[in-house]
């Protein structure tokens, strides 16, 4: 797959430098991936180790254990002679990504049928009325970042760190994914499906919050550009104008 021209790197706004070498990694791990979720920085952006180093105020030390990391992660592709790049999953990839998704979070939502309480009800109400605020005001970052957190927020109030951080990482691989292949799906319609999920948990129906999370994660998976058309080759070359 031929590699796109490299986007500007676009990181944070109003960056504070950051003293401790722990903290100074995770947060540009943080940052990246951030943008990645909001939708600044797109898939095939060269990532430049000495302009991160500037804006974070650290080593390139620091910067390359950052992106190592994110490496490990499938967030960023590491090049020999070349560098960094925010990554370009393949449409194998991708599918993979959503398959595993439909798997955990279907019985996610499942098992937080028969745990929730009143309370957290009304805490995921409370995320869903800024969803659709953000939608409703074209807050494209903002919208994209609520609609995220949602999930996790389903496997947090299950107390469950642990899968917490593994959907977090599978959505912004998500978000890259929607990046490369011109995802179709509105965040409206995101927005209406996590309001069905929400009702079914409310009911305490793990079938329907189970059924209606994998459907979600179906409907954005199928409005991507999976399956694009393979032009004939005669037909593309021919000369106009020439004979069947």
């Amino acid at each position: 797959m031929a590699r796109r021209p490299a986007a500007a790197l676009r990181l944070v706004d109003a960056p504070r430098p950051v003293r401790a070498t722990g903290s100074a990694t995770d947060r540009i791990v943080e940052s990246i991936t951030s943008a990645i979720v909001e939708r600044r920085l797109m898939p095939g952006t060269k990532l430049v180790e000495q302009q991160i180093a500037d804006v974070f105020s650290v080593s390139r030390t620091v910067v390359r254990q950052a992106l190592n990391r994110l490496s490990r992660d499938r967030l960023v592709t590491l090049e020999p002679a070349r560098g960094a790049f925010v990554a370009m999953p393949s449409i194998d990839e991708a599918r993979q990504v959503f398959q595993v998704r439909r798997l955990v979070e279907g019985g996610m939502a499942r098992r937080l049928a028969q745990a929730i309480g009143d309370e957290q009800i009304a805490r995921l109400r409370a995320h869903l009325r800024d969803e659709r605020q953000a939608v409703a005001r074209d807050d494209v970052p903002g919208r994209t970042r609520l609609l995220a957190d949602f999930h996790v927020i389903l496997a947090r109030l299950l107390g469950n760190e642990v899968l917490a951080r593994l959907i977090a990482d599978l959505l912004s691989r998500s978000q890259l994914i929607a990046l490369m292949y011109q995802s179709g799906h509105s965040a409206g319609h995101s927005q209406a499906e996590h309001v069905q999920i929400v009702e079914a948990l409310a009911r305490r129906d793990g079938r329907a919050a189970a059924r209606l999370m994998e459907q979600h994660i179906t409907s954005v998976e199928r409005n991507l550009r999976l399956d694009p058309r393979t032009p004939d080759l005669a037909s593309v070359l021919r000369p106009r104008g020439a004979g069947a």
